[in-house]
């Protein structure tokens, strides 16, 4: 996370009732410790004074975590908030440049068409047939309502969309395109498209066939708003608390997902700074972030454009209807929580400090734990900071489980949009590619040179420089070949060492019905692809006229190494420790961003099920390859008629594993908040003991004998022998102890054999017995409490060996809790003369 330690809380506050009720909670629990201190203070002075220190260590370090909670709480959130509006305004305009990039070469092509310069010079042709030209290329390229071809008066030759019919134009981009050798791009209100507001036209000049004269202009008119709403439709918040919008260089709106709350053409305010500070529009305050396109193959897009995403203040922190915290299983959540400092460190700092409260407290009770004479007048005192530091962990694991929520839920959200983003950039490419080979399959020229060739293969030297000036304007392929009908290539783009196409994919192609089918290989290794896997896209060529057969293919082989990576490391955009792969139903790999899994290997995700529906997206948690994980899967479903009405299917699954550490053997805290000791009656003989855990499991020791709980990061690791249970010393103040340090041991290493791990919540307890003092390494502190001798009972198991240091256990609630007792005694015992810790190691 990239926590804004500037966000200005207070402003946002407000709208965060769940914060400002933690809040409220909060300063509440402060007051109370102020109160305790002040009570202690005024009516127990002298009696206090041994627990004064500590009351005031718990007073100072709530009133601290307090602030800290809040700020950690309500920055967190604003800083997911703004993350999630920067990410969807960065797709926005980047599908679209994509998108555009691919009507540059478009227009760039077709208006070198030999069929359509003969038409508009005049040499050949008319306009019906022109028209029927147009429109067969319109039915591949679905993304143009309108292609106008035009003389170099601006008179109109031929239009394909009759609905509107035209007979000139003094639009200023016919003059712009005739008086410049490239493309033009135009957005705005237009003569040539007089039913629409505005327009976006690509335009580029025709030259005459032969003497290269200027005599003409094709315009390519893009359904931009056709487009938008598809973009909108599939990529908005479904919730609809938020608008996407596409600004101009004016930021303007020229696309809106809900035009009645932001309307085409009004001006909103923009946040180039990505700042997170509302901004006004039309008097409601947002939160808005807006990004401008890095480009795509050297195409910037159009000037100034840029996405924009707007989500009121008043909703933007609501809830969002689902907790995913409900079905994540607790040893996970506990685990991942141990690695906080590295994606949360606000969080850690959090949990850091609510264990030092929960100490303090722990160590007041300890330190009047059996004291009675005057001592016994702090029994009020005492069960305050007991009454209150319950109330407190309660309210720290609510704020710490809020902010771990607000972590985790902004993490599986972001993984199925960027998913989601990934199949839908892949799919909008591969239609594209399906348009192209069908298109060129067309071409005339192509046709008359492959029906000419015969067995000599005459016109492939000419043939291959057509595919040369194809290959040129469209970068995504590695090579272009025409074939004739026993699939020997005849001519390519660039040299091969192939000489036929093979057998299965000819039969496939010489039985295409029409024009308007193709076919894909199977991503598989291809020999014209130099033996790696990827995608050919094959069309039929037919003899010259109308009732041609088959008399040839062109095939158009895909980069995919190229193309594959760019788009899974731009859905990416440099997300740490985070992996993104396309691959198929059965998990092969089609795309990797994983060096340990390449292309053609095969992915497998524990705790995943099988792939979701075309269309569909999921994220879930997950332990992935040693490490916690958080994964998010969507399956393809197409794009315009690509992968639907057009019969091909192949549902590609594009998949984000996002890593936050590795597995640690972790007993989880689940149920451990309920584990309350209820009271014991007041006039039953008693005996206190404090309570911890080791490895999930609750452990007691005679209070008397403990000192004081310190935390496990003050453990100063020493090498003195192999003693598996011996973890390193611990520096104390000699003048409280007697001793500058003691020898610290792992109590679940000496209870079974395995080795702790440590956690941000494990505490060293200080044990004394008689002059001797040692440290014991426990998971977390639980409390003091009194319980009745008649509940305190021999261990069954101590009956058969008499060095176990269990030998008790207290039978607590009615003897629905079992608390084993640990013997201080046989504990320094077992250290001193069981030979496996070295001389002088208890202090």
């Amino acid at each position: 996370m990239n926590l804004n330690k500037t966000v200005p809380v207070d402003v946002f506050l407000p709208h965060m009732p769940d914060v400002s009720k933690c809040e409220r909670s909060l300063h509440e629990l402060n007051l109370m410790w102020r109160m305790i201190e002040s009570s202690a203070k005024m009516n127990c002075p002298v009696e206090a004074k041994s627990i004064l220190p500590t009351v005031s260590a718990a007073r100072a370090g709530f009133a601290q975590l307090e602030a800290e909670l809040v700020r950690s709480l309500s920055a967190e959130k604003i800083d997911n908030a703004m993350a999630a509006l920067a990410t969807k305004s960065q797709y926005i305009i980047d599908i679209v440049v994509r998108n555009l990039y691919e009507r540059t070469a478009d227009v760039g092509f077709l208006a070198t068409d030999h069929e359509l310069c003969a038409f508009v010079a005049g040499t050949s042709g008319d306009a019906d047939a022109m028209r029927l030209r147009l429109r067969a290329y319109r039915s591949k390229y679905t993304v143009y309502d309108e292609i106008i071809l035009l003389d170099r008066d601006g008179n109109v030759l031929v239009q394909i969309d009759e609905t509107t019919p035209l007979e000139g134009s003094h639009d200023p981009l016919i003059a712009a395109t005739l008086a410049t050798d490239g493309y033009v791009e135009t957005f705005g209100a237009s003569d040539l498209r007089p039913s629409k507001r505005e327009a976006l036209i690509y335009s580029k000049r025709v030259l005459a066939p032969g003497t290269g004269a200027v005599v003409g202009v094709l315009c390519l008119c893009f359904a931009f708003e056709e487009e938008m709403e598809g973009i909108f439709q599939t990529h908005r918040d479904p919730s609809g608390r938020s608008n996407m919008l596409l600004l101009d260089a004016g930021n303007r709106v020229i696309a809106s997902a809900d035009p009645l709350w932001m309307p085409v053409g009004a001006r909103v305010p923009v946040n180039p700074d990505g700042a997170p500070h509302p901004v006004m529009y039309a008097g409601r305050a947002y939160l808005v972030r807006n990004y401008h396109s890095a480009g795509y193959q050297g195409y910037p897009g159009p000037a100034g454009w840029h996405g924009q995403v707007m989500i009121p203040l008043d909703v933007a922190f609501g809830a969002t209807g689902s907790s995913e915290l409900v079905n994540v299983d607790p040893v996970w959540a506990d685990g991942l929580l141990s690695h906080a400092s590295s994606f949360c460190p606000p969080l850690s700092e959090i949990i850091g400090a609510a264990e030092m409260i929960r100490r303090v407290v722990w160590n007041g009770q300890v330190m009047t734990a059996g004291q009675g004479g005057d001592l016994a007048r702090l029994r009020t005192i005492l069960e305050q900071i007991s009454e209150t530091g319950a109330r407190s962990n309660e309210l720290f694991a609510a704020s710490i489980r809020e902010l771990f929520e607000t972590v985790l839920d902004s993490g599986l959200r972001e993984a199925r949009f960027v998913t989601h983003l990934m199949v839908d950039l892949l799919d909008r490419n591969l239609y594209e590619r399906a348009n192209d080979c069908r298109w060129w399959a067309l071409s005339p020229e192509l046709r008359q040179l492959v029906a000419g060739a015969g067995d000599a293969g005459a016109g492939g030297e000419r043939i291959g420089e057509i595919l040369q000036y194809i290959n040129g304007l469209y970068t995504v392929y590695t090579n272009i070949v025409v074939y004739d009908r026993h699939g020997r290539i005849i001519g390519s783009s660039r040299a091969t060492a192939v000489e036929r196409i093979d057998e299965q994919t000819l039969a496939q192609v010489l039985a295409l019905r029409s024009e308007q089918d193709y076919h894909v290989t199977p991503f598989e290794p291809a020999a014209l692809y130099d033996g790696r896997p990827t995608y050919i896209y094959h069309a039929a060529i037919c003899a010259p006229g109308g009732d041609g057969g088959i008399i040839g293919g062109i095939g158009i082989v895909f980069d995919a190494e190229v193309e594959f990576d760019a788009m899974l490391r731009g859905a990416l955009g440099g997300r740490p420790n985070s992996q993104a792969y396309f691959m198929n139903r059965d998990g092969l790999i089609v795309a990797s961003t994983d060096a340990a899994r390449p292309v053609g290997t095969t992915l497998r995700i524990h705790g995943t099920g099988p792939a979701p529906a075309c269309g569909a997206s999921e994220s879930t948690v997950v332990t992935h390859d040693g490490h916690y994980a958080i994964v998010g899967r969507s399956t393809s479903q197409g794009y315009r008629e690509f992968k639907g009405a057009d019969g091909y299917r192949d549902d590609v699954v594009a998949v984000v594993v996002e890593t936050f550490g590795g597995i640690r053997d972790i007993n989880s805290r689940a149920g451990r908040e309920i584990r309350v000791i209820e009271d014991q009656r007041a006039d039953l003989p008693s005996a206190e003991f404090a309570t911890f855990f080791v490895d999930g499991e609750l452990f007691a020791i005679d209070a008397e004998a403990v000192s004081e709980a310190v935390p496990a990061a003050r453990i100063g690791a020493l090498s003195m022998g192999a003693v598996h249970e011996r973890l390193g010393v611990l520096e104390l103040d000699p003048a409280v102890h007697g001793s500058p340090f003691v020898w610290v041991f792992d109590l679940g290493a000496v209870l079974t054999g395995k080795r702790s791990t440590p956690t941000a919540s494990a505490q060293v307890i200080i044990v004394r017995h008689g002059t001797h003092k040692i440290g014991l390494l426990v998971s977390e502190l639980h409390g003091v409490s009194k319980f009745a001798r008649r509940d305190i009972a021999p261990s069954p198991l101590a009956l058969f060996d008499e060095t176990m240091l269990v030998r008790q256990v207290i039978q607590a609630n009615q003897g629905e809790m079992l608390i084993q007792v640990i013997d201080p005694e046989l504990l320094f015992a077992l250290f001193k003369e069981c030979a496996f810790v070295s001389k002088g190691m208890v202090s």
